[in-house]
């Protein structure tokens, strides 16, 4: 690959970035705006440190400047000042000073450390297993059986209503660290070990995180998700999540006669009309057959990758497909989740994501564009 084609891939990556972070007035992740109790109390401590630290810069600065004022050599002098060889109450000051310095910033630290991790963790928590991939992240709900990828959905933790959400951290493979600034603070994601951090984000939005931790190629490119829900909508949610895939029945279809041109003109060849029942509307019309689209899928190593519940693709290496058109990114979220998106990603993920550990099947044009279509009617 060229130099000028590898820019040009670097800066398209950049831009689609970029928009599908802004989707959202929430995405920033100013640590100075918390939303959640964890993040809350980090902001508290980290503006009683500053306070600290500012005094204490602002005093010594002024000691210097009062010193080099004070004792600055004037015209005529040619004697050296007097010399002071030790004084008990400079050493006393510049010892016990610091000590209580040192000891209030232990305390407020370790008082705000044992807050948050000793917190009582309700009978109404929302639970999730985290599973850090290279470089994707995996979100596991026992209590609800559903499994999805890249975008965490939780609930708003509202005054009537307080309902937090506690993460168990693990990793598949090397070490990651999960981040999202204005719902709590980083904690390191381990393989063979489980952390575990909450948060109960008041304000609904779109919250963004980060891969903290170097972890390979695409570490910059492992961003985090999390959807804070209204309690209504997170629990439907929850029941579309739970719906299982069936296989797309091939009566479900239309094929329209071939358009003039057809395929070797650059034309799709068929119009084939979804079941409302397999799509929504805006998705009513596919270039190409997705039931054909499934069959490839199948019969393709995409299966050993990817699970589709409800079909027999029963991949664990991947993220989880059963309901990938809910999502509003692909990628990790480097990449709004689009018809052109996804058809690019299939075709060549390294397009987006250069490093991925998903590889180019090396399909035919009409292949990708069957699974593309196929992959439209996961909602």
């Amino acid at each position: 690959m060229s130099r000028v084609r590898a820019i040009s891939i670097l800066l398209a990556c950049t831009t689609a970035s970029c928009e599908a972070q802004s989707a959202s007035p929430f995405v920033n992740t100013n640590i100075f705006k918390p939303v959640s109790t964890p993040a809350h109390d980090i902001h508290f401590l980290s503006l009683f440190v500053l306070l600290i630290t500012g005094g204490i810069f602002f005093g010594v600065s002024s000691l210097l400047v009062y010193a080099l004022v004070r004792y600055r050599a004037k015209p005529g002098d040619k004697i050296e000042p007097p010399q002071v060889f030790g004084s008990t109450q400079i050493e006393l000051a510049w010892t016990i000073i610091p000590v209580l310095l040192i000891t209030v910033l232990f305390l407020g630290t370790a008082r705000v450390i044992f807050a948050i991790q000793d917190a009582p963790k309700p009978k109404n928590a929302v639970e999730v297993t985290v599973v850090g991939h290279q470089f994707w992240w995996e979100y596991r709900y026992p209590q609800y059986g559903i499994v999805t990828a890249n975008e965490l959905h939780v609930p708003q933790s509202t005054e009537a209503h307080p309902q937090p959400t506690y993460l168990k951290l693990t990793s598949a493979d090397v070490m990651h660290s999960f981040w999202v600034p204005r719902l709590a603070g980083k904690t390191d994601v381990l393989p063979n070990r489980v952390n575990e951090m909450w948060f109960d984000p008041h304000v609904p939005g779109v919250y963004l995180g980060q891969c903290a931790q170097f972890c390979g190629a695409e570490h910059a490119k492992m961003l985090i998700r999390v959807y804070v829900d209204p309690p209504a909508k997170f629990a439907a949610w929850v029941k579309q999540q739970q719906q299982t895939q069936q296989e797309l029945p091939a009566s479900a279809f239309e094929s329209a006669q071939e358009q003039p041109g057809g395929a070797s003109a650059g034309g799709p060849s068929s119009v084939v009309r979804v079941n409302a029942q397999a799509t929504n509307a805006s998705q009513a019309e596919n270039p190409v057959n997705a039931r054909a689209g499934q069959v490839v899928f199948e019969q393709q190593a995409c299966v050993n990758c990817h699970t589709i519940k409800g079909t027999i693709a029963n991949g664990r290496y991947g993220p989880d497909l059963t309901h990938l058109m809910s999502r509003d990114t692909i990628g990790s979220g480097i990449v709004p989740n689009t018809r052109e998106n996804l058809l690019r990603w299939i075709n060549n993920p390294n397009d987006f994501k250069p490093g991925c550990l998903m590889p180019a099947m090396h399909l035919s044009d009409e292949q990708n564009a069957q699974i593309t279509a196929y992959l439209l009617t996961l909602h």
